[in-house]
């Protein structure tokens, strides 16, 4: 048992490390960059600006899930593992040194655009190769519970990345906008030695090291050719990654903007939520390891899409009590579901030979949505007291469709790692 949890723990320490990295950049476009960024003479633009910039990085996602699967797939987990989270933690160090618009001009945000790309490629490698690491060392009977880790993690990395924004927040602004804003990107480097330092003697896993998945020259077009319909549910699956960056993102800007609700405030029903989440996450992939992948999903997706109404409602009212309330049962509890249970969902589709491959290019194509959620969003909402309606009504079908998604897929819990992929069928 001691690879399974050596795994599982790299795998929560180093996606703490990523995420870390990428959800400071989510908050910081929430709450600061619009007036760092980009020009002041209309807030509403720069915020959706801002969004934007969060966006752009899941537009490389996709060709750094190609590179990176090919490369986890005919190389091994390990070494996507190393250069992701290097790869990450130079580009977020790269952010905290960048020049203002005030300084550079336009300059300014086209640097922010390019150091978030370099996100986006390493976030496309990371939970794919940590998920297909985890689930590869896990016992058969507990694969689910093991794989949740990485998800663990995640939120592990973003309650780190609020906890340090939360006294950040606190400055005066003008020390706020000139130096706080950047020192939870220079952090970055100390989170990234200590991710380095657990996953150096991470051993591969033993059905990559078989000789049966060495000899597969091209994964991707393997991929493609057995398996392009399990690519296709993943991309759909993916969808609910909706409820995540609505709920971590606009909801944040959506609440100091509009109800007037302070930024501490909205940050610690952020924190609260993912504290539950901590929990919540590895309980459903205990349930999924005896009842199945999924009914735990499809649960999680079409509770989110009932939950987040209650939600936006306490927001928009200005009721903290409520918002903290629907924010966890939401964020906490009901989003845990489909959240800790994708990874062995997703990746018990495929076989060894092409298991990173799949996991990454279809997650990373459904993310993209995700990761313009907020820019649509913004995008859409309208005015008045119900002018959230339309972004709950986006969030709900996003939830719907990923429900659909994973109903068409197999039931593989009790299946053998050996069997999964088409050999399952």
């Amino acid at each position: 048992m001691q690879a399974p949890r050596k795994a599982a723990l790299a795998s929560w320490i180093g996606s703490a490390v990523e995420y870390y990295d990428f959800f400071i950049y989510g908050a910081a476009a929430s709450l600061i960059f619009p007036k760092l960024f980009f020009s002041s003479e209309n807030p509403q633009a720069a915020l959706m600006l801002s969004f934007a910039t969060f966006g752009v990085a899941y537009i490389t996602r996709p060709i750094g899930a190609v590179v990176l699967g090919h490369v986890g797939d005919k190389f091994g987990r390990k070494k996507v593992l190393t250069f992701t989270l290097l790869l990450m933690g130079f580009s977020t160090f790269i952010i905290g040194c960048l020049p203002t618009y005030a300084q550079a001009g336009i300059w300014a945000p086209a640097m922010l655009v390019v150091a978030r790309l370099l996100q986006g490629i390493s976030a496309a490698g990371e939970q794919a190769g940590a998920n297909s690491m985890t689930l590869e060392h896990a016992p058969a009977h507990r694969r689910a519970f093991f794989s949740s880790f990485t998800l663990s993690g995640t939120q592990a990395g973003l309650i780190l990345a609020n906890l340090v924004f939360l006294p950040i927040t606190a400055l005066p602004e003008d020390q706020l906008l000139s130096w706080g804003w950047r020192v939870p990107f220079f952090l970055s480097a100390l989170v990234v030695a200590v991710g380095f330092w657990v996953r150096r003697t991470l051993p591969e896993t033993p059905a990559f090291e078989s000789e049966e998945n060495k000899t597969e020259r091209a994964p991707v077009v393997t991929l493609f050719r057995e398996q392009w319909r399990d690519v296709l549910r993943v991309v759909f699956a993916a969808l609910v990654s909706v409820v995540s960056t609505i709920g971590a993102n606009y909801v944040l800007a959506y609440a100091v903007r509009e109800a007037k609700i302070p930024q501490a405030t909205t940050l610690l029903v952020l924190i609260s939520a993912n504290l539950v989440a901590l929990a919540a996450i590895p309980l459903w992939a205990i349930l999924a390891d005896r009842i199945g992948r999924r009914p735990v999903f499809i649960f999680g997706a079409l509770g989110s899409a009932a939950t987040v109404w209650p939600m936006f409602w306490a927001v928009s009212s200005g009721d903290v009590t409520l918002m903290f309330v629907f924010g966890i049962l939401l964020l906490g509890v009901v989003y845990s579901a489909a959240n800790g249970v994708w990874p062995s969902l997703y990746g018990e589709m495929f076989d060894t030979r092409v298991r990173l491959s799949g996991m990454a290019i279809g997650t990373q194509i459904g993310f993209a949505l995700g990761g313009f959620a907020p820019t649509i969003a913004a995008a859409i909402q309208g005015t008045g007291p119900t002018g959230w309606h339309p972004v709950a009504i986006f969030v709900t079908i996003t939830s719907v469709i990923a429900a659909i998604s994973a109903f068409t897929a197999r039931e593989t819990y009790r299946t053998p790692l050996h069997l999964l992929g088409p050999r399952a069928r």
